[in-house]
């Protein structure tokens, strides 16, 4: 086995641990690891992380501390997306974690979501660029225009599927009211990447985006058309979300996240004009792994304790 690495995101839905070594042809995960947690759409409401929801949190991080110590991890990187860097209490938690577990937790910006994903997507979906990706979560999403390369442009969209669900009053099933209400905030928040130059085609990445396609499509077929979309939205707006789970073998919370992430990619797919968009199964996890074994001979282990 070669030099284990790892990398864990706590994000607006999930927190999501990766211990994975290098390969000739990319990435081999070794433990992946989730616990679904929903911070954002908590923060989105409320402004703040919950006492229930930092005890979830504190077990999850020491259960990933455990997990460092067991497979004698050499490096790790730790970092907090949309719904920590939103919450009015996360200096008090993540010096609280600190304190704990010796782990520092990086809040991390939307560019820097975008960089680490773009890295990682570029494993399973290189091709001709300019090009759009998408990197949606439970609290944002990124939308990056690429070039050459280099992220030209990053805007981050308030319109995760938490955050939306909680703006909208979306549940499942959700009521034609606040369907129309999260179509929406949708087009109001989209319209902050209306000039964005065409691209050749789109990418789309992050939790959200990875189940919308392991939905659709279970034999692993990297490419989603528009009309496969627009038919699991009609379909999960009138279906209870134990339905969901049973005809799209999903889990219960990845089934109430469905409809909004197909109503977010199809409203950027019709605004660039394209059909179709290529799912990458990797994301700021697999980006922050490639990125320290490029950088190894910098010091960038996890305080220990």
């Amino acid at each position: 086995m070669g030099r284990l690495i790892a990398a864990a995101d706590v994000g607006s839905n999930t927190a999501h641990l990766l211990i994975a070594h290098l390969t000739e042809t990319g990435l081999k995960k070794i433990v992946n690891e989730s616990d679904w947690l929903s911070l954002g759409e908590e923060v989105s409401r409320d402004g703040k992380i919950s006492a229930g929801k930092r005890k979830e949190l504190t077990a999850t991080i020491e259960r990933f501390r455990r997990l460092l110590d067991e497979y004698k991890v050499e490096g790790a990187m730790f970092f907090a997306t949309e719904a920590m860097r939103k919450a009015s209490n996360h200096e008090e938690i993540l010096a609280d974690i600190f304190e704990k577990f010796g782990i520092r937790i990086d809040l991390i910006s939307p560019m820097r979501e975008a960089e680490l994903s773009y890295k990682s997507s570029q494993l399973d979906c290189f091709g001709p660029e300019p090009m759009l990706m998408v990197e949606a979560g439970g609290g944002s999403v990124q939308v990056a225009y690429c070039q050459d390369g280099i992220l030209e442009r990053v805007t981050s969209l308030p319109i995760g599927s938490g955050a939306l669900k909680a703006r909208s009053g979306m549940d499942q099933p959700p009521s034609d009211y606040a369907i129309n209400k999260a179509l929406e905030i949708i087009q109001i928040e989209c319209d902050a990447v209306a000039n964005y130059p065409s691209v050749k085609r789109i990418v789309a990445c992050g939790g959200l985006c990875r189940g919308l396609w392991r939905a659709l499509h279970p034999d692993g077929d990297k490419t989603l058309r528009v009309e496969e979309l627009d038919f699991l939205a009609w379909d999960c707006a009138r279906l209870e979300a134990e339905v969901v789970v049973d005809r799209y073998d999903v889990k219960i919370n990845r089934a109430r996240t469905l409809l909004a992430g197909s109503l977010i990619l199809r409203h950027l797919m019709g605004m660039f004009g394209h059909s179709e968009v290529q799912m990458s199964q990797y994301g700021v996890r697999e980006g922050a792994i490639l990125e320290m074994s490029e950088r190894a001979s910098e010091n960038w282990m996890v305080s220990g304790k």
